[in-house]
Parts: C-alpha cells; structure tokens; sequence
C-alpha cells in the first residue's frame, strides 16, 4: 500500500473508518475556545492572533460540538491560501475514526475559492513527504522546488462536486 493512501483518502464526506459510515458535515468559522486546546498540533492560539487569517472548523451535522479538524486560510485577492490544516487527534495516525476530514477542509477552501470569483485557485506550502499524497488525492501542483503547491480550476471543481455536490 502507498503511503498516501495510509495518510487519508478522498471520501464524499466523513467516513468511519471501521464501518464505512459516511457522515453529512459542515465547515464553519472556529471559536478561538474551541482553537486552544492542547489537543492540536499546531499552535492555533499564535495563528487565530492573525488579523488576516480566519479558521474555520469541520463537524457533522448529527454531532455540531465535536471538532474532526480545522483550516487557516487567508485571502490573497486572487486566490485562497492555505496556511494550516490539521486533523482532530481521534482522526489521525492508523488508529483514526475518521478519514476525508483533509479532503474536505481542501474541498471547502476551493469553495471558497469560487465563490470569491477566484476560480477555485488554492495555494499551500506542502511537507516534503506529502507532494506525491496532494498530488495523487487532490491534484495539486508544486511550484518551482519550494514547497509552494496550487490546485487549479480543473481540480478544485472535482473536489468540490464530491465534498459539495449540488
């Protein structure tokens, strides 16, 4: 098996991973008491200080009070960048509940995108390991030898059609 594909997978939600459940989600702006927990990886206090940054939270509408992963993005003005994404401890690792929570938060950003008239053009500096992963899962580009990757117009309408079919 690839290593992308233990990472996560593209999925039409959320899904459980034991029993293939899929679950109805919403992305909505985060409340900075719901950003400060210690359970996060990265240190959201320091990123929701940005004035320029705004977090957003993904939950299931059957379960609104549980957090299954947040995304910093900020507006560039002629795309959405993505600064952070992180998966809720529970859905990380090989012990995780869920998986498709990355693809969705990606699949919102690109939203967003559109919906700004942006074309869905989304940017974010990738970990090295992960080029191959955004590639393969959500289309994404590396620009130059940097770790800066962009997923285009094509792209972002196939994720979005599958995390925001209308």
């Amino acid at each position: 098996m690839p290593v992308f594909e233990r990472i996560d997978k593209l999925t039409n939600s959320i899904e459980n991973v034991k029993t293939g459940e899929s679950f109805k989600t919403d992305v909505v702006l985060a409340k900075a008491s719901e950003i400060v927990k210690s359970d996060w990886q990265f240190d959201w206090k320091k990123i929701i200080k940005n004035p320029d940054v705004q977090i957003y939270k993904l939950i299931t509408t059957e379960n609104p009070k549980v957090v299954h992963g947040l995304i910093s993005i900020e507006d560039k003005k002629d795309h959405i960048f993505v600064h952070h994404i992180e998966n809720a401890k529970f859905n990380k690792g090989k012990q995780k509940v869920y998986q498709g929570v990355a693809g969705n938060l990606f699949a919102f950003a690109c939203k967003l995108s559109f919906e700004m008239n942006y074309d869905g053009y989304i940017s974010f500096q990738s970990k090295t390991k992960l080029f191959e992963h955004y590639k393969l899962t959500l289309g994404a580009e590396r620009f130059g030898s940097g770790l800066l990757m962009a997923i285009d117009t094509k792209n972002s309408k196939i994720l979005v059609n599958q995390y925001f079919p209308q």
